[in-house]
């Protein structure tokens, strides 16, 4: 069964040539929340997570919640395996999937064919079973014969239509977002719509990273409140949302 247990997880990232402490200070005090320290050697570390503690199991649907450089996103990346504690551990079981960054890896020389197979292997998918989905991925981009045409070619819009309909493709176990995606045009956006509600029904694990009441309370049954890098509060969507929004 998919479950993530983190048990005093801290993540740290050293700033190296921080010759100008204050400068160096001020500027990250604005872009971390404050967390700054010092290692034996003098070096500025950022604490991006400290002493983070939870478990999810399947049925979570949990909300990252806090204000920017609260930790969300490296929270976000620690579950997804980019990031390893620095201090503490942990457990993640289960497939992932994410939704952080639906365009990591597109090349824009390549044609849209070539990036659907790119793409779908950074996804973990073999060479076949992106053959067997590519198909309903062209459907799904409705790019036509653009899908022989290098992505450099292709407007914004259908950029992320191609990257949309490839990250989307897969059916994890652990499901990580970085905010609601909306794509497309209004047409597109429809179903674009109705896939994510059908990918995030489907996931045994849910944590999305969001600013939104709304959707917190649509989607979500647990809300985890990030400050500083550190858990503030823990609970149902019931309990944390009234005292993270007021």
């Amino acid at each position: 069964m998919a479950h993530i247990t983190f048990s005093n997880v801290s993540i740290e990232f050293p700033i190296f040539n921080a010759t100008g402490r204050s400068l160096t200070s001020s500027i990250l005090k604005v872009a971390t929340g404050g967390k700054l320290d010092a290692d034996p050697n003098g070096r500025v570390l950022v604490k991006a997570l400290t002493d983070v503690s939870f478990s999810l199991r399947e049925g979570d649907k949990v909300a990252l919640l806090g204000h920017n450089g609260a930790g969300k996103s490296t929270m976000l990346r620690a579950l997804g395996r980019v990031y390893s504690p620095t201090k503490g551990t942990a457990e993640i079981v289960g497939e992932i999937g994410s939704l952080i960054d639906i365009s990591l890896g597109i090349n824009p020389e390549a044609t849209g064919r070539e990036n659907v197979y790119i793409r779908g292997q950074l996804l973990g998918l073999t060479k076949q079973e992106i053959s067997d989905k590519y198909a309903e991925i062209v459907e799904f981009a409705e790019l036509g014969d653009f899908m022989e045409m290098p992505v450099r070619t292709y407007s914004s819009g259908m950029h992320l239509r191609l990257a949309f309909a490839v990250s989307t493709v897969v059916r994890p176990e652990i499901l990580l977002m970085d905010e609601w995606l909306s794509v497309g045009d209004a047409d597109f956006q429809l179903k674009a719509e109705a896939r994510l509600r059908n990918l995030v029904s489907e996931t045994k694990i849910l944590a999305i990273a969001t600013h939104s009441r709304e959707l917190v309370e649509a989607v979500c049954n647990r809300a985890i409140w990030l400050e500083h890098g550190q858990v503030k509060m823990d609970g149902s969507v019931s309990e944390v949302v009234p005292a993270y929004f007021g």
